[in-house]
């Protein structure tokens, strides 16, 4: 008979190295950049779907909280958004990770699948993941 050492450690290391790199990553949330172009005096973000759909919030509480924070008119025209001024994409994108930590990602655990619940008359978060609750500072 023919009897082989295994090594556990050995086998593991060898598994783990045939496994692709997106498997090992941590970082699973992935905010997409904004795509989009200027046109006379206004922006236009042609992705705005797509970042409200990744950031699992409607496309409503992500337009209020753009035009809070960049002062500036804005409507959903289909899947785009239009703003009433020129903005960089740099701070448009600022703005948006800016939303994505504030609205999105759980204060425990870093994950983004939370809920925006109201309790009495304090709006939360609560995660599904890990089921933490944290009050937040200013509604949508």
């Amino acid at each position: 008979m023919f009897m082989t050492e295994f090594n556990y450690d050995k086998i593991l290391s060898r598994a783990r190295d045939k496994l692709p790199e997106k498997v090992l990553s941590k970082d699973r949330f992935e905010i997409p950049k904004v795509r989009g172009h200027i046109q006379g005096v206004k922006t236009i973000i042609s992705n705005f779907n797509q970042i409200a759909s990744t950031l699992g919030r409607e496309q409503q509480q992500l337009l209020k909280y753009l035009q809070r924070e960049l002062a500036t008119p804005a409507e959903i025209d289909g899947p785009r958004l239009v703003l009433g001024r020129k903005i960089s994409a740099s701070l448009i994108n600022a703005k948006i990770e800016q939303f994505a930590k504030e609205y999105v990602l759980c204060v425990e655990c870093g994950k983004p699948d939370t809920k925006i619940m109201k309790e009495e008359n304090i709006f939360t978060l609560k995660c599904t993941v890990c089921g933490a609750k944290h009050p937040i500072r200013s509604k949508i």
